[in-house]
């Protein structure tokens, strides 16, 4: 299979091409820059230049593949709404481009989109609307496209996603801890995080490609269903030499700035029906044990 993927080169994505052409897919990869086609190059990858704002790129993109994986995301949070709206419409093009045919298109979103009280499943749905959740834009436009019968579906990933290379919300609060001293939680840090291994999210989107799934199906890549962010904190604090100190949540923006409520973030999921689809099982380590390791913190002369 040729496989189109936005989002290539990066910490994800990168994992995806790996774990695709090592099972003997080609890739296609979407690269913006002359550095990213570089490394999709040296990566065993064919290279289709553009960016996600260029609709008719992305279009030629999917015509010329037998599916697609669309992973890439424009992280401006300072202009939230409008990066949500273009991937809105990045989602779309891809979607009228496969649209008649039995090609499949998987799109990224997150297990933390849909909110309500509980362990998020796989048949859950967000409740909100996309200007109360501007995030919300992408999984509406997967399932307009369903019912126009695209083979379309969505990767919901964890909120951490681990491994070597991750730049993601984990090295935030080490470089936070860092900063400040100590290590904080948000109350008694009791709240969750569901976390996956990026390997083992990489094995979970190739057996998705793979597998002839409905329109409008969500996979879940969650390999723990909850990781207490305490927990989390306290694995910080030891490697850094720095307290583990818990926060109020009135105090908490003081300390963790536009991150506070990610830090109050209490969202179990579940992937149990993504593994009885897939037969997926997570084999890396877990989040915990990853993290408590030299290269998480290799910034900090006192790691070890």
């Amino acid at each position: 299979m040729r496989v189109f993927i936005t989002g290539a080169t990066g910490f994800i994505g990168s994992a995806i091409v790996q774990e695709l052409l090592a099972a003997g897919h080609q890739v296609l990869g979407l690269a913006r820059s002359d550095a990213a086609a570089a490394s999709l190059a040296a990566a065993g990858a064919q290279v289709h230049r553009g960016d996600l704002q260029d609709v008719a790129t992305l279009r030629r993109g999917a015509a010329a593949s037998d599916g697609v994986i669309h992973l890439g995301f424009i992280h401006d949070f300072a202009n939230f709404a409008a990066v949500c709206d273009t991937d809105r419409r990045a989602v779309e093009a891809l979607g009228d481009e496969l649209g008649g045919s039995d090609r499949p298109l998987l799109v990224a979103s997150g297990v933390a989109v849909p909110i309500h009280a509980g362990v998020v499943t796989e048949a859950d749905r967000p409740a909100y609307e996309p200007g109360a959740m501007p995030r919300v834009a992408t999984e509406r436009a997967v399932d307009a496209l369903a019912e126009r019968g695209v083979r379309v579906g969505v990767l919901r990933f964890a909120p951490t996603v681990h491994g070597d290379g991750d730049h993601g919300f984990v090295p935030m609060l080490i470089d936070l801890a860092r900063t400040r001293g100590v290590s904080a939680y948000v109350g008694d840090g009791a709240n969750r995080w569901p976390a996956v291994h990026r390997l083992d999210a990489a094995h979970l989107g190739r057996l998705a490609l793979e597998h002839a799934f409905a329109p409008g199906t969500r996979f879940h890549a969650v390999a723990e269903e909850g990781v207490p962010f305490r927990a989390i904190a306290e694995v910080i604090a030891r490697r850094l030499g720095v307290p583990a100190v818990a926060k109020a949540p009135a105090a908490a923006a003081e300390h963790f700035g536009w991150f506070a409520p990610f830090a109050a973030l209490d969202r179990p999921a579940s992937s149990q029906r993504t593994r009885d689809l897939l037969g997926w099982r997570p084999i890396q380590p877990d989040l915990l044990a990853d993290l408590d390791r030299p290269a998480y913190f290799r910034g900090n002369v006192d790691a070890r």
